[in-house]
């Protein structure tokens, strides 16, 4: 069962983290993304416990508290630092060299796409749920078509100085009928929202979308085995820059599409993305 950790990394920072399986097991790292928290790993860190993985999912800067840098300046949490970031977490588990799983969702699949092309010789595999390749994504959002723009248009939104408060006001109300919209049960929104429903940790996990604008830096193809899991009715991604994805992977690639599902995959449709994930993982031991 998924216990509660503390990960200490340079530069005194403190992760929580969420983690199951043997310690000595082949690692698998998985990365959140907003406006979930740690807590959306739930089934799959028991189900990779149970297959012989040792599964980590932490509670990244901003959102741990005791990694949570002054969020006055967005600097603190620029993409650069974000990968250090898993990166400093995986060693201080004791996985600090050789290879590893890596797992990431929305914006935790952003920092898994860049350790990919940053890192690739530290990662047995890759799989991203939600987020295309970035190169795939710049090129959908200038399509003439405008459809990915629409869809990305909270991005410009979360830069506004009141989009904090917005978020958090009338009890968290729009990011609960968020979340509830796309297919989250009550009992996983009330845990997110231990996690980001107060002013610092919003601020924090905000931070991120102001450290890098609308500013999305191109990366090389990716030289690992890849993973792509889309839900068909993600309202944040479009099919474009989906099925874009492709072009940017040199390695086995699979593009996993997931009928009626949204962009929170990874709790709308546990049992399949773990299935899809397992089979991945057991491909590429490393």
């Amino acid at each position: 069962m998924a216990e509660l950790r503390q990960i200490k990394t340079a530069p005194g920072f403190v992760f929580d983290a969420r983690c199951d399986g043997s310690e000595d097991a082949p690692l698998v790292l998985l990365l959140h993304g907003f406006a979930e928290s740690f807590h959306m790993w739930r089934s799959q860190l028991n189900a990779l416990a149970a297959a012989g993985y040792r599964a980590i999912a932490p509670s990244q800067r901003g959102y741990s508290p005791g990694a949570r840098p002054d969020t006055g300046n967005p600097m603190n949490y620029h993409f650069d630092l974000l990968v250090a970031d898993a990166m400093n977490i995986a060693s201080a588990c004791g996985y600090g060299s050789g290879r590893f799983h890596l797992v990431g969702h929305d914006w935790g699949g952003s920092i898994a796409w860049g350790i990919a092309d940053r890192h690739p010789d530290r990662l047995a595999c890759l799989t991203v749920l939600s987020r295309p390749h970035p190169n795939a994504f710049n090129r959908a959002l200038a399509m003439p078509d405008g459809e990915q723009a629409r869809r990305s248009r909270h991005h410009k939104a979360f830069l506004e100085p009141g989009a904090g408060p917005h978020l958090l006001a009338n009890g968290a109300r729009a990011l609960r009928e968020r979340l509830t919209r796309s297919g989250l049960p009550a009992a996983a929104i009330e845990q997110h929202l231990r996690v980001l429903g107060n002013e610092s940790a919003m601020e924090a996990a905000l931070a991120w979308y102001r450290a890098r604008g609308a500013i999305r830096s191109p990366l090389g193809s990716i030289k690992v085995p890849v993973l792509y899991i889309w839900g068909d009715a993600d309202d944040t991604v479009g099919r474009a820059a989906a099925e874009g994805t492709r072009d940017f992977v040199c390695e086995p690639y699979e593009f996993a599409i997931l009928p009626g599902i949204s962009h929170f995959a990874a709790e709308h449709a546990p049992e399949r993305v773990t299935e899809l994930l397992l089979a991945h993982l057991a491909r590429y031991r490393p």
